[in-house]
């Protein structure tokens, strides 16, 4: 299969921004920088593997064909694969109810 795209929605920069800024508040510029990069590699990973996550556990959110991608102890990607372009619509705190975003 050839290298997918990976193409960010305006709301999973903005989700990556939060991160950043909340890193840089509590525990500095090497945290935050490093905390980001992990985030960025991990995603990068859809590249190559673009179904590496599973479909999403949320029975609305998997009818849609969204998946989940573990990203950090933290953080979750969730993303859809059309194409061979990799969206991702959001980058989150897989400890919230991030689901209800999408409903």
């Amino acid at each position: 299969m050839p290298k997918a795209k990976i193409e960010f929605l305006q709301a999973s920069w903005l989700d990556i921004d939060r991160i950043s800024d909340f890193y840089l508040r509590e525990v500095g510029p090497v945290s935050a920088e490093k905390a980001i990069d992990e985030i960025m590699e991990h995603i990068g990973i859809l590249g190559e593997h673009p179904y590496a996550g599973p479909l999403h556990p949320d029975p609305v959110l998997a009818k849609q064909e969204y998946r989940k991608l573990v990203l950090t102890k933290t953080y979750i990607a969730v993303y859809r694969v059309i194409g061979d372009t990799v969206y991702i619509y959001r980058v989150v705190n897989g400890k919230t109810d991030y689901p209800s975003l999408f409903k």
